[in-house]
C-alpha cells in the first residue's frame, strides 16, 4: 500500500508512528489515515541554463493533513531528495505542529538539485518554477512554505513574488522564513538554532549539568548549527568540534566560534579556514562531550554510533538524526538526555507561526517579544514531554510523538470523514 513513500526515511517515520499509535492504543482501522499524507504532489521544473541549454529537474510538496490549520514546512534543494524523504519529513512536521500546539498540519517540500551547482539566476529560475507548479495546490490557508535546506531567505522572497504576481497583489503570508524587508518577521533566521540552544538549557537544568563548565560538539554549521553553536559559546560552553560538508574540526582547548562564523559568512563553508584543527569528519560525533548537536541531516546517529557516543545530552538540531537500530541502543543507556527533532528544533516552526500571524495582522512584534514568546510556548512542549515520558515510562522521543499524534487524532476524530 503506498508504494511511492518507500525507502528508509520513511520507513523509519512509519515505525516510529506505529509505536506511538501502539502506546495510544489507537484502533488499526484509524492508522493509515493518521499515517498517510493527505496529498503528494511531484512536478517537473524546466529551466533555461546560463549557456543556454534546458534542463528539467524533478520537485515535490508532500501535505500530510489539514486537519488543524494550514499544511506548513520547509522546502529543501538537494540532489538527494525523493518523495519517501519528504513524506516522512511532512509526517514530522506534523507531530512537531501539533506538540507545540500550532494551528498548523505538517508539509515538506523538495527539488532533486544541487543548488551549489547553479548560478544566482538559474537558481532563481528554479525556484520561481518550483513556485509557479505549485500555485493550485498552495496558498496562506492551505500550505505556507518555508526555508530547509539549501534554501534561503532569497529563495522564500522569490517564491512569495512569484505567487504574488499570480494573484495580482502582494501576498506576504504566502511563504515564512523571507528578508523581513518583504514581511518577514526579526528573529526568524536565528530561530531554530535560538530554540536548540533552549531546550539544551532546560535539559541541563533537567539533569543539573553546569552548561558555563561544559563542552559541546557541532555535525552541520549552517544556518542551524552556525547559530546554536554561537549561542551556546555566549553561555560558556567550549565548542570542541565542528564540521559542515566541506570539512571538520577539532580543537581540545575550544574553538573561537565568532571568528568561524565571521569566517563563514564571507566565504560561505567551513573549508579553508584552519588546516592545524582539521580533523575526521566520520568521527566527529564520538568526541567526547557534554552536548552532541546533530544538525545536519537525516540518519547519521547509527547504531554502530550510539553505542560509541559520550556525551549527557543530545539535542537533535536536525529532522531525523537518530535511526530506530541506535533508539534500541539509547533505550539502554539512560545516561544520555535525548531531545527529540520534533521538541528540539520547533523554535523555527514557532517563530513561522508569528510570522505568518504577522502578515496576516500586518501589525509586527518587536524581537525582544518574539523570543520571549517562542521560549513560552517551547518550555510548555519541553515540560509536557518530559513529564509524559515519566507518566508512561517511555522514551523522551515517543513521549513527544504521543504528545503531537493524540491532538491530531482527537481533531479528525471529531471532524469526522466527509462522506
Amino acid at each position: 500500500m503506498f508504494d511511492i513513500y518507500g525507502g528508509p526515511v520513511f520507513g523509519m517515520a512509519r515505525q516510529q508512528f506505529l509505536q506511538a499509535a501502539d502506546i495510544l492504543e489507537i484502533p488499526t482501522d484509524q492508522r493509515d489515515r493518521l499515517l498517510y499524507p493527505k496529498r503528494a504532489i511531484a512536478v517537473t521544473c524546466p529551466i533555461h541554463r546560463d549557456d543556454g541549454s534546458t534542463v528539467v529537474y524533478e520537485g515535490y510538496r508532500v501535505q500530510h493533513h489539514l486537519s488543524l490549520g494550514p499544511a506548513k514546512g520547509g522546502v529543501r534543494f538537494s540532489p538527494h531528495v525523493d518523495i519517501g524523504e519528504v513524506a516522512a519529513l511532512s509526517l514530522w512536521m506534523s507531530w512537531k505542529c501539533a506538540l507545540m500546539n500550532l494551528p498548523y498540519g505538517g508539509a515538506k517540500g523538495g527539488v532533486r538539485v544541487d543548488p551549489y551547482s547553479l548560478s544566482p539566476k538559474e537558481l532563481e529560475a528554479l525556484s520561481r518554477r518550483f513556485m509557479q507548479e505549485l500555485i493550485p495546490f498552495v496558498g496562506p490557508h492551505v500550505d505556507v512554505m518555508a526555508p530547509d535546506i539549501g534554501t534561503n531567505e532569497q529563495v522564500m522572497a522569490w517564491f512569495m513574488d512569484t505567487y504574488s504576481n499570480d494573484a495580482g497583489q502582494t501576498v506576504t503570508e504566502i511563504v515564512t522564513g523571507k528578508p523581513v524587508s518583504c514581511g518577514g518577521t526579526v528573529g526568524r533566521r536565528e530561530a531554530t538554532g535560538r530554540g536548540v540552544t533552549h531546550t539544551i538549557v532546560r535539559a541541563a537544568e533537567e539533569i543539573n549539568l553546569n552548561l558555563a563548565q561544559s563542552t559541546a560538539v557541532i555535525q552541520g554549521f549552517g544556518n542551524v548549527g552556525s547559530v546554536a553553536a554561537n549561542e551556546l559559546h555566549a553561555l560558556g560552553v567550549k565548542i570542541l568540534a565542528i564540521s559542515d560538508h566541506t570539512a571538520a574540526y577539532h580543537d581540545p582547548k575550544g574553538l573561537n566560534i565568532p571568528e568561524i562564523i565571521d569566517y563563514v559568512s564571507k566565504h560561505g563553508v567551513l573549508k579553508g579556514y584552519s588546516s592545524e584543527c582539521l580533523t575526521d569528519p566520520n568521527a566527529i560525533l564520538t568526541i567526547k562531550c557534554d552536548v552532541l548537536v546533530p544538525a545536519a541531516v537525516e540518519r547519521v546517529i547509527t547504531e554502530e554510533i550510539a553505542n560509541k557516543i559520550e556525551c549527557r545530552i543530545l539535542a537533535e538540531a536536525a529532522n531525523g538524526p537518530t535511526t530506530l537500530e541506535a533508539d534500541a541502543v539509547f533505550a539502554k543507556r539512560p545516561e544520555v538526555f535525548i531531545i527529540p527533532d520534533i521538541l528540539c528544533n520547533s523554535g523555527g516552526v514557532t517563530v513561522s507561526y508569528f510570522e505568518w500571524v504577522q502578515d496576516l495582522q500586518q501589525f509586527f512584534w518587536e524581537e525582544e517579544e518574539i523570543i520571549s514568546r517562542m521560549k513560552k510556548i517551547m518550555d510548555k512542549g519541553f515540560y509536557d514531554t518530559v513529564k509524559s515520558a515519566k507518566e508512561l515510562k517511555v522514551s523522551n522521543r515517543m513521549a513527544a510523538t504521543c504528545a503531537g499524534l493524540r491532538r491530531v487524532n482527537a481533531a479528525k476524530q471529531a471532524r469526522g470523514l466527509f462522506p
